[in-house]
């Protein structure tokens, strides 16, 4: 059985943790063209050679391009079974050649997860977070008791207050990502996922394989509605 999952939603809605959840459990990959391309950088093939000029060149990677990349990583071995795709596709013409490529070798798109959350919701969740060494991640919206959040002011006062947290028993800072740390970085980051996904949901929703899912509850109760759409629940 193979699977085939395409997984959107806006900054803070929990893609890349219940992406690691489908992943361990049907067993595929999750595939970012976000990493698609910066693992480019490491390869001499002519494919590689085309994306770092665009890169070096402060091009914008064009459809064709992305789709031959798209393509590549969906031969390797471990994407026999399916795959979560993740920033992919960005518009309906990556849609199209997607369908187009998986009907080639008898496959298709299984399900479309939409992760649905409140936009401010969304800003609180990313200009908040910070994360550890071990990967995991805090709010100062949504404190706990073992971290304690602080905020620093700019002693020349030309900068905004800087955003500090500590675990307890811990002098080690928590880290915060440097795109979470402006406002306007954030705000954009909306805007270009509300301009570009819109016209997705509508495709997808007129093929029937549009699933809403809820992302504003717990982790266990998305993964519960996840599961569900994916026919497991």
């Amino acid at each position: 059985m193979s699977l085939y999952v395409i997984l959107m939603g806006v900054q803070g809605a929990g893609k890349g943790l219940q992406a690691k959840r489908i992943e361990t459990r049907f067993g595929i990959p999750q595939v970012s063209t976000g990493d698609l391309f910066r693992a480019m950088r490491t390869r001499s093939d002519a494919l590689a050679r085309k994306v770092q000029e665009l890169m070096a060149a402060g091009i914008l990677i064009d459809d064709d391009t992305t789709n031959a990349i798209v393509a590549d990583r969906l031969a390797q071995p471990d994407a026999r079974n399916g795959v979560i795709l993740d920033g992919y596709p960005r518009n309906q013409v990556q849609a199209a050649f997607l369908e187009a490529h998986l009907a080639q070798h008898g496959k298709s798109v299984d399900a479309v997860l939409l992760l649905e959350l409140d936009l401010y919701v969304a800003f609180k969740r990313a200009f908040g977070r910070v994360t550890a060494a071990d990967g995991s991640s805090y709010n100062c919206y949504y404190k706990v008791e073992d971290v304690e959040f602080n905020w620093l002011a700019d002693e020349s006062g030309h900068f905004p207050p800087r955003l500090a947290a500590t675990r307890a028993g811990s002098d080690a800072p928590l880290k915060r990502r440097p795109d979470d740390a402006s406002a306007d970085a954030i705000i954009k980051r909306i805007d270009t996922f509300l301009e570009t996904t819109q016209p997705l949901i509508d495709y997808y929703a007129a093929k029937d394989l549009l699933r809403k899912v809820n992302a504003d509850q717990s982790i266990e109760a998305v993964w519960a509605e996840i599961e569900r759409a994916l026919g497991q629940g």
